[in-house]
Formats: structure tokens, sequence, C-alpha cells
């Protein structure tokens, strides 16, 4: 993006017309470009969103409405504006250290997240809806109609998650505010608290998403599996072990088919066959560890 057009983004923000402001790129982050805008004695954080994204199933209107949800429940922080034209989004900057993926082990870090996590998970519903198991196929489709061919591990992978599919369609769980996108990135941790940001994919779907997601994501071991779950359920039972086991795999198949889609879509500079490949590699690896006709049995147990 040039600067003319970042400047024009910028100055199209209610409030922001006029005056100095300092504007610093925000690394992180491989669908957007992120910024710091100083203005005063506050900071904001302005996204700018990448090219074609709503392919990805983003809907900023709706991501405007779930960081607001988030932010009343104290867990993400302010929604300052939503520019529609543009898809841009401003939020207040918060205080916080990002959370390294093996601090997410300890216990009182854990604990902490998934406060945040269910507080979240708390909120009124939200219009747009997060499934997984159809949300993987769009991608195919999407990267297909623009010459992006599926790579082989599609196919075992697309068994596998309508095997996982009817599972969970056994005594399913209540479909839930969910954020869907639990990289480390996405938190900051201030004291005791977490705030968990980037509300992009957020959608109403089944918690055990947001769980696997995280625990996958986060590499997280069997001993911290079960941590987790205590820490969401307060009770570790064998239908939740099953469901987290279970929405690991799928969390690693959505993964992979963004890396694909993206592949079709995206104008930054990164590897993104390879992210697709690394994560269909992990999915089908675990997959075949795993004894899944026992978790298949597990997850349609009574809730």
């Amino acid at each position: 993006m040039s600067d003319d057009a970042l400047w024009a983004i910028i100055r199209s923000v209610p409030g922001w017309e006029h005056g100095d402001l300092d504007v610093k790129p925000l690394e992180g982050g491989i669908t957007n470009r992120n910024y710091v805008v100083a203005r005063g004695g506050e900071r904001f954080v302005l996204r700018v969103p990448g090219r074609d994204t709503e392919l990805l199933g983003i809907d900023r209107a709706n991501e405007a409405r779930a960081a607001t949800l988030a932010a009343e429940a104290g867990v993400g922080p302010e929604v300052v504006a939503l520019l529609p034209e543009s898809g841009c989004f401003v939020a207040r900057f918060v205080e916080g250290a990002h959370v390294p993926m093996a601090d997410l082990r300890r216990d009182d870090v854990l604990g902490s997240v998934i406060r945040s996590l269910r507080a979240f998970h708390a909120c009124a519903p939200i219009p747009s809806s997060f499934n997984v198991f159809r949300i993987v196929e769009s991608y195919g489709e999407t990267a297909e109609a623009r010459g992006v061919m599926l790579p082989a591990s599609y196919g075992a992978a697309h068994e596998l998650s309508a095997r996982i599919e009817a599972a969970l369609s056994v005594n399913p769980a209540p479909l839930t505010t969910c954020h869907n996108d639990l990289l480390n990135a996405n938190f900051l941790r201030e004291g005791d608290h977490t705030w968990i940001v980037d509300y992009e994919y957020a959608g109403m779907g089944d918690p055990f998403f947001d769980l696997g997601n995280l625990a996958v994501n986060n590499d997280l071991d069997t001993d911290a599996g079960e941590r987790l779950l205590a820490h969401a359920y307060g009770i570790v039972r064998d239908r939740y072990r099953a469901r987290l086991a279970l929405m690991r795999l799928m969390s690693d198949f959505r993964e992979a088919m963004w890396g694909v889609v993206q592949q079709a879509i995206s104008t930054l500079d990164e590897d993104f066959e390879a992210y697709a490949t690394k994560h269909f590699d992990r999915l089908l690896s675990n997959a075949a560890a795993a004894r899944l006709d026992d978790l298949f049995a597990a997850a349609g147990e009574p809730a």
C-alpha cells in the first residue's frame, strides 16, 4: 500500500481528519497490515485488510460486532471505528505482552486465557456462523475456482472430516459465540488478565473447536490438554477429551485449507504452500496415531 493510500484511510477515521498523528507499522499477522496510530496521549491499532479477505469467510461488520461484545465482556479492546468502504478497523491499543507459546503450558497462564475465552463464549449470539466442516469445503471450492489445485492430502483429510462430523453430530454441543483463531499472537497478557484480539473469524460454532484450535495451535501436550478442559468445564470427561482431540484434527484441516486458498488470493510475501503442507502433515500424522473409533464413540456420549 502506498503512503498516500494509507494516509487517505487514516484521515477518513472520524476525528482523525486533522491534527498530528504518529503512524508506525505493527509487526505480525499474515492476512492484514496493521499500524499503531498515536494521537495526543492515546494509541490505537489500525488494521487494513488484505485483498479479497471475504473469500476467507471474513465479514467485517460481523467482526466489529464480535469485537464490541468482547470489549463489553472485558476481554477485547474497545472498538473505535469501522470504515465500511475500506473494511478497515480501529481499536484502542491495549497494554500487555504477547504470550509465548511455551507459557501456555503454565497453569496460571492457561487459566487466564481460558477465563477470557469463557467470557467471550458467554457473549450474546452474533449473526454469522462458523461451521468448520463447510468452511474447509468452501475454501477448496474457492481455491479450485481460482486455479489452485487441491493437494493430494485433501481427499484423506476430507474423508476423515466427514467421520468427525458424524461423530460430533450425536449429542452436539450447543452453538456458542466463538473466536476460532486462537493463535498465541492473539493473546496479550496484562498481569493476571488476558486480552484476546482479532475477531475476524468469530461466529456461532462448537466451543470445542475453539478449545481444539487453542490446543493444537499452541502445541499443548496431554497434560496441558487435561488442565485446559478442567479450566473450561471444571471436570474432565471422556466426552470432552474426545471432542478436544477431534477438533484438534479439524483445526489443522482448516489451517491447511486456509493456506491453500491464500495461495489463490493473497498478495503478501508468505509461503502459503508450505503453511498448508505443514498442517496437512500434522493432521494426518496425528490422525494415524489416534484411536479414532474410541474417540468417535466417546464424542457421542451424552453431555
